[in-house]
């Protein structure tokens, strides 16, 4: 078999992989310990990421005509790929974090929702709250002012509900020597 029909799979598979990715991470993983690997590892399939160590020159040639042909730039040395199909924000969100801890993995750059960005640019994404976050943010807005409002009118009802019912106690009291002087009262 000739070296070329040898590496197509492996094309293939990342072409697969990327094929419908909202974000593409490029990291350098050298320096990280075993177990250190490991968590990283676990972390980010716990957050639905694909992470792979792929050769270079594959991964360009899988990147070649799509939004990540961006990335070649960043081909250089050890490279591992982190890539998300369902949270565009969850790979550098992911990897930053665990930069944090681990200072010698060094992100090198990405693409979301087909932006190219440095590594910079990958750690400012980081800081964007997952999709979850933001939506239950958004129900909290949206939920306060009709809380609000239901507490208030709660409140008035209650009071009114009070002043109703005295209300209606002084107007019965009224009406009741009215009743009883037209029942006293004969009809003609």
């Amino acid at each position: 078999m000739a070296k070329v029909e040898l590496k197509q799979p492996v094309i293939e598979e990342i072409s697969a992989n990327i094929k419908d990715a909202q974000s593409v991470v490029l990291v350098d993983y050298r320096g990280l310990t075993v177990e250190q690997d490991t968590r990283l590892r676990r972390q980010l399939r716990e957050a639905g990421i694909t992470y792979k160590v792929y050769k270079n020159t594959m991964m360009n040639f899988a990147f070649k005509g799509t939004d990540f042909e961006a990335l070649t730039p960043y081909l250089e040395g050890p490279s591992a790929v982190a890539i998300s199909n369902e949270d565009a924000t969850a790979p550098a969100r992911v990897l930053c974090n665990f930069a944090k801890e681990a200072n010698k993995l060094e992100i090198k750059g990405g693409v979301v929702e087909g932006i190219a960005y440095d590594a910079k640019g990958i750690g400012e994404i980081a800081k964007i709250p997952s999709r979850e976050e933001l939506l239950s943010k958004l129900l909290g807005s949206l939920q306060s002012p009709i809380t609000n409002m239901a507490r208030v009118l709660n409140q008035l009802a209650e009071k009114g509900g009070a002043a109703a019912a005295a209300a209606a106690a002084e107007s019965s009291a009224e009406e009741a020597p009215a009743a009883e002087e037209a029942a006293e009262t004969p009809a003609e």
